[in-house]
């Protein structure tokens, strides 16, 4: 009889062993990539000012660049700095229209942002800084005569700048839609899941319970479990993050986002962090009540 109990207490520890492995990424996922909130977070994190410039000035055609000359950066530096707010706002507002389709709260996808408003505040603040320092070749033309020459450069920025952002499934190519739709299924069989693994710990800890019938057996078992798996996870939070920071050297992208790429590594990593160490918190805890306790509460009643 002993022996068939030992062998089961081995089988639910190795169960809650791998339980509570699977759960840190799962949990540090559930906490990041698939929370909006997070998301939007990190994107208000991001420099959208030098980003948006680095992104603007690759697009815009040669000749274009070089009548404007050096008027372009600045002026384009100081519109994006104006609009920052708003553009953070529709970031943010896409990410949950997002969310909320893939999540299953909309049936829908779309969200239209307008850019006219916003392209006509660079073209008039680009216009002026032209009108009040023009180009060489532009010297000794009137007001209106600049403006003329000015309009022809100006629209090969705005043919390359759509005048709307359109998010609608009826607008995405079908491939688009096929791989948020396959999202959409993989994120809705991730959430089952994920409550499911937390229901099926909590069985494994309640077995593990009812096996012992006493408190000293049961919290030494949970608590060995507990405080290894903590720091496992610790240290996979760790390695994961150097891992992570390496491989991003590597790869070609905007200094910008270079620079923010390090600290949103960090944040994404916080939950399986914060998860290592409150397992191993509870673990010492139910590790030091199966030494110091004294009294056998269940074994009285069997």
């Amino acid at each position: 009889m002993k022996i068939f109990k030992v062998i089961i207490l081995v089988f639910l520890g190795i169960f809650l062993s791998l339980s509570l492995l699977i759960f840190g990424p799962a949990l540090t996922v559930n906490q990041s990539a698939l929370n909006p909130d997070f998301v939007a977070n990190r994107v208000d994190e991001i420099d959208i000012v030098e980003l948006t410039d680095e992104i603007i000035i690759e697009h815009v055609p040669p000749e274009a660049a070089d009548f404007m000359g050096e008027i372009l950066h600045p002026v384009l530096h100081y519109t994006i700095g104006e609009i920052e707010p708003w553009l953070k706002e529709q970031a943010r507002n896409v990410i949950h229209v997002f969310y909320d389709y893939i999540e299953g709260r909309n049936d829908t996808l779309s969200l239209i942002i307008s850019l006219e408003t916003k392209m006509k505040s660079f073209r008039d603040n680009l216009l002026d800084a032209i009108l009040t320092s023009p180009p060489a070749e532009l010297l000794g033309l009137n007001a209106e005569e600049i403006e003329a020459e000015f309009n022809v450069y100006f629209d090969q920025i705005d043919e390359e700048i759509p005048s709307a952002v359109e998010l609608d499934e009826t607008l995405l190519e079908t491939d688009v839609m096929q791989q948020i739709e396959r999202a959409k299924q993989y994120v809705g069989y991730f959430n089952l899941g994920f409550i499911l693994l937390i229901a099926f710990i909590l069985l494994i800890i309640l077995i593990i319970i009812l096996v012992y019938r006493e408190v000293k057996g049961s919290c030494r078992q949970i608590g060995f479990t507990f405080l290894a798996i903590g720091v496992v996870s610790l240290v996979g939070a760790f390695v994961a993050r150097s891992v992570a920071s390496s491989q991003l050297a590597t790869i070609d992208m905007p200094a910008t986002i270079q620079s923010w790429a390090p600290h949103a590594i960090t944040d994404v990593l916080m939950p399986l962090g914060i998860y290592a160490i409150g397992l191993i918190i509870v673990g010492i805890a139910l590790t030091v009540v199966s030494f110091v306790y004294k009294r056998d509460d269940y074994s009285e009643y069997y």
